[in-house]
C-alpha cells in the first residue's frame, strides 16, 4: 500500500466508515467515525492524521456561524488516490466492506465468529 506501512485494527475500522461514506456521497467529522468504529479518539484522529499524510484523505474545517459555541468540526473525504487503496485494502482484508448491502463498522465485541460463520456451536 503506499503511503501507509502498518495495516492495523484501527485503520481498517476507519477505511472503512470513509469507505462507506464516499459511496453515499458525503463526508464525515471525526465524531460519528469514533462512535461507529467504538475506537478511542485519539486512536481515530491518529489513523485520520496518517491517512491524510498519505493522501488518502483530504480534510477542511466547516465554515461556522460565530454565533455558536461548539468548536468547529473537520470534515474528512477520500481523495480519489485514497478510494482505489481502500477499495483494494478492504478488499483483501475485509471484503465484506465493499458489499453496499452489509452493514458498516467492526462487529460487536463477541459477534465476530457468529458474523463469519466460524463458532462451530449451535445458535
Amino acid at each position: 500500500m503506499s503511503g501507509i506501512e502498518r495495516i492495523t485494527g484501527p485503520l481498517l475500522d476507519v477505511i472503512e466508515q470513509l469507505f462507506d461514506a464516499h459511496q453515499r456521497g458525503v463526508e464525515l467529522h471525526g465524531w460519528p467515525i469514533v462512535q461507529s468504529t467504538k475506537r478511542a479518539g485519539p486512536t481515530v484522529y491518529r489513523v485520520l492524521d496518517r491517512l491524510e499524510d498519505a493522501g488518502w484523505v483530504t480534510a477542511r474545517w466547516e465554515e461556522q456561524d460565530p454565533e455558536l459555541t461548539r468548536p468547529r468540526r473537520r470534515f474528512y473525504r477520500l481523495t480519489p488516490n485514497g478510494v482505489a487503496e481502500v477499495r483494494s485494502l478492504l478488499g483483501e482484508r475485509r471484503p465484506a466492506a465493499l458489499d453496499p448491502g452489509a452493514p458498516p463498522g467492526r462487529p460487536a465485541p463477541g459477534t465476530a465468529f457468529w458474523r463469519r460463520g466460524l463458532s462451530g456451536g449451535a445458535r
